[in-house]
């Protein structure tokens, strides 16, 4: 398999939009299975502030790309398209269907589009960008790219770094290194991406209530467990939402109510430019959940905007 096929279906939104509920219902309703698209649920112990799927969850649809590797370990887009497919390999020849959901925008954009002709990391170069202030960095990429430093997240410096790196590795700007998939021969139709939104007011309340869960969940006693595990020192894992503020809080930076507060804010500031990303580099056909919308309701509203004869899917 060279990309997912054109009858898959993807799920996607912004945090605690109810996508993971939503999913397991449709994957029950269609004989399905889920691939997660989300960078955090591959790490295992990274469980509470991830919101990742309860076992009951995983027992009643399977799970796919979820606990695949230790915070010891790297992970990055490549391993993701590479495994992602091999999952969905491994589910259609067990005669299921594939539903892939999350709102990791950079691991949807690598697996429909591609990961171009990147080269592998130059350990010596990412240390020299890494000490490099983040001004010069921004300038650097305006002028050895400005392809790229339109459309870039500059605040995401991680990818600012990645960017530059390829480009001092390769000699090419990374916009040019940017390769769609080759489409399958006899693929009419592109797969389709269905995006879950809700009214402003009511992302932030569901947002605030399911931080403020988090933490009675006990956030703080995993993240105290898993910085013995080694958390500090894996960059990725730690940009996931609420980890790095409680590892700040337990270092004595602020009190448990401004962390609290504080995680609020940045998953709000997170879900926002989620639905940036998704409104400018997808083609999502949005389905707008109104204030105290089920997940059996939401389910319904998602049927109801597919057109299962073309995904080759039974009417249900």
């Amino acid at each position: 398999m060279i990309s997912p096929a054109p009858n898959s279906l993807f799920l996607a939104g912004p945090t605690a939009v109810g996508k993971t509920g939503v999913a397991i219902l449709l994957a029950e309703r269609l004989e399905a299975e889920i691939i997660s698209v989300d960078s955090m649920l591959v790490y295992r112990g990274m469980d509470i502030g991830t919101a990742k799927p309860s076992a009951n969850d995983r027992e009643r649809v399977r799970h796919h790309l979820i606990d695949v590797a230790d915070l010891s370990q790297p992970f990055d887009a490549a391993q993701f398209v590479r495994l992602a497919l091999a999952a969905e390999d491994e589910i259609r020849a067990r005669g299921r269907r594939v539903l892939y959901c999350g709102g990791t925008g950079l691991y949807f954009k690598a697996l429909l589009e591609g990961l171009g002709e990147s080269p592998a990391t130059d350990p010596a170069i990412r240390a020299e960008l890494e000490r490099t202030p983040p001004d010069e960095l921004l300038s650097e990429l305006a002028r050895c790219d400005p392809a790229t430093y339109q459309t870039i997240h500059r605040a995401n410096l991680r990818r600012v770094i990645r960017a530059l790196e390829v480009m001092r590795v390769s000699g090419r700007p990374y916009s040019e290194l940017r390769a769609p998939w080759q489409a399958r021969v006899g693929d009419a139709n592109p797969p389709r991406m269905i995006g879950l939104r809700r009214t402003l007011a009511d992302l932030h309340a569901r947002i605030n209530a399911r931080v403020d869960a988090m933490f009675q969940a006990g956030l703080v006693a995993e993240v105290r467990h898993l910085l013995d595990r080694g958390l500090a020192e894996n960059r990725n894992a730690m940009q996931a939402l609420g980890y790095r503020q409680v590892a700040e809080h337990l270092q004595g930076e602020r009190s448990l109510p401004e962390t609290i507060e504080l995680v609020k804010r940045r998953t709000r500031q997170f879900a926002k430019r989620q639905m940036t990303w998704f409104k400018n580099q997808a083609a999502v056909e949005w389905v707008d959940l109104a204030t105290g919308t089920t997940g059996e309701m939401a389910a319904v509203q998602v049927e109801n905007t597919l057109t299962f004869k073309h995904l080759g899917w039974p009417t249900p």
